[in-house]
């Protein structure tokens, strides 16, 4: 792997390059999936190939190849370099300046995912699927998926990073139905389960099997559940939901890329500036976002991004001031701020893009109880079921798969169809208070879409539930 890189970095340079890099990614994706106890998905899919980006009088360059030889590296390189020579128009691009790297880093692993048969992960997916059984549930699903990446980035820097990444996640659910009603719940997160840099270790801690019967019964009970009502009220948000709410408001409106306007796709721009670094108060003093690439188990973990910059821990929003944004090297120049950090790719085949990392909302203070007594009349919303939000990242809307009425200090009946809206500098302005670190729970996606051709990133958020006051609640009368 190294001699191929260094073969494609030194085609680079000799073809016209000012800077360039190689990256050799070998892969293995296995994902197994069940429908109403029978099979329904299974793959076991292996990849690898090498990605070559150039810079050539200012302008980027990309091509790739499946081919690993020395002859395909070479010819990798040299087309990347024509890709850049004919960007039409003039261009004057800067890198922010990175020590060069020469280093390893390698996922903790205490059992490996691979180690364990196909059959015994369909058989762990067809129980938990048993433990959901019940009169009015009509559908239950269930999956698990792990993941190996091996991967070398030489640039002519001088860096030289190996990456071994293991991920590994899970997730069932389970859709009711009665008189025209439907309803689902899903564990530990809706749209995916939820996945963790980590070995087999992960799935067997998130206990599919024990948390089944509890999935089902409260599909069930969701058909006899009264609608959540309308209005302004107080809320408080589960962690899973508040995943939600800081990727689609803060996660990908402090994409750099997005506020200057060179990116758009999938997600939009940003309501945000350049020039709002410093100044712009994004939420109340309770609200503090942090980027960090050293969290334990975050799929958005790594010893280096794709551009070799180390992984650290900055903040984004302090006590609600935007102090931060997720660039690259060449928007962190641009900007004048930072060496980047936040550049993934989704593969061998892929440029890097701008990324979240784990982008966390950090813990404030008391426990999930202490934030419920703190409501006179409310509503408790818990895991995502829709989403909503505007191409400026701006107005939204999101609902969520039950929900409980909140009186007195206490959980009261159970509601269904919940949802709340807002807009994203007000709605953070109303951020009350955020639940203590015992409370704070790490989950991670793998369907974070962005970019032409597009690309899936998997990151996670670290979150603890939240209260905010005055939400709209349902539609507005």
């Amino acid at each position: 792997m190294r001699e191929l890189c260094d073969e494609a970095v030194s085609a680079a340079l000799a073809a016209g390059a000012s800077y360039a890099d190689a990256r050799v990614v070998q892969r293995r994706s296995q994902t197994i999936a069940t429908r109403n106890r029978r099979v329904d998905r299974l793959d076991d899919v292996e990849s690898e190939g090498i990605g070559v980006r150039v810079l050539v009088g200012g302008a980027w360059g990309f091509a790739c190849d499946n081919r690993l030889s020395n002859e395909s590296a070479r010819s990798t390189a040299q087309r990347a370099a024509s890709f850049a020579q004919a960007a039409p128009g003039g261009h004057d691009r800067a890198l922010a300046p990175v020590e060069p790297a020469q280093a390893e880093y390698h996922t903790p692993v205490e059992k490996d995912p691979f180690a364990l048969s196909l059959a015994d992960k369909v058989e762990q997916c067809l129980r938990a699927e048993q433990a959901m059984r019940h009169d009015e549930v009509k559908v239950t699903a269930a999956f698990v998926r792990a993941m190996r990446e091996e991967k070398l980035f030489v640039s002519s820097d001088g860096a030289a990073i190996e990456q071994e990444r293991f991920e590994c996640g899970a997730g069932i659910d389970a859709m009711a139905s009665r008189e025209g009603i439907t309803q689902i719940r899903s564990y530990p997160s809706a749209h995916g389960g939820s996945s963790a840099q980590a070995g087999w270790e992960y799935v067997e801690g998130l206990a599919l099997e024990r948390e089944a019967p509890r999935v089902g019964e409260e599909a069930a009970a969701l058909l006899r559940a009264d609608p959540c009502p309308a209005g302004i009220t107080t809320v408080v948000i589960d962690s899973e939901q508040m995943l939600m709410q800081v990727h689609e408001s803060v996660g990908h409106p402090t994409e750099l890329d997005r506020v200057y306007g060179t990116e758009a796709a999938y997600a939009g721009t940003s309501f945000l500036k350049p020039h709002d670094l410093g100044s712009l108060r994004y939420g109340s003093e309770q609200m503090n976002v942090t980027a960090d690439s050293t969290t334990p188990g975050g799929l958005g973990t790594f010893g280096y991004d794709d551009e070799g910059v180390p992984a650290r821990r900055e903040p984004v929003v302090a006590e609600g001031v935007l102090c931060g944004f997720l660039t690259s090297r060449e928007m962190a120049a641009r900007i004048g701020n930072g060496s980047g950090g936040s550049m993934r790719a989704d593969g061998w085949s892929r440029m890097p893009l701008v990324r979240m990392t784990n982008l966390n909302l950090e813990p404030g203070e008391g426990s999930f109880e202490e934030l419920i007594a703190g409501v006179d009349e409310g509503v408790y919303l818990e895991t995502n079921k829709s989403w909503s939000i505007d191409d400026k990242r701006l107005n939204f809307q999101f609902g969520t798969q039950i929900a409980w009425e909140i009186k007195d200090g206490k959980l009261g009946r159970m509601l269904r169809d919940a949802t709340y809206t807002g807009q994203t500098p007000v709605f953070w302005a109303s951020l009350d208070a955020v639940a203590g670190p015992d409370e704070w729970v790490l989950r991670g996606l793998t369907n974070c879409g962005k970019g032409q051709p597009g690309q899936y990133a998997h990151v996670s958020h670290g979150t603890s539930p939240a209260r905010f006051r005055n939400v709209q609640v349902g539609f507005r009368s």
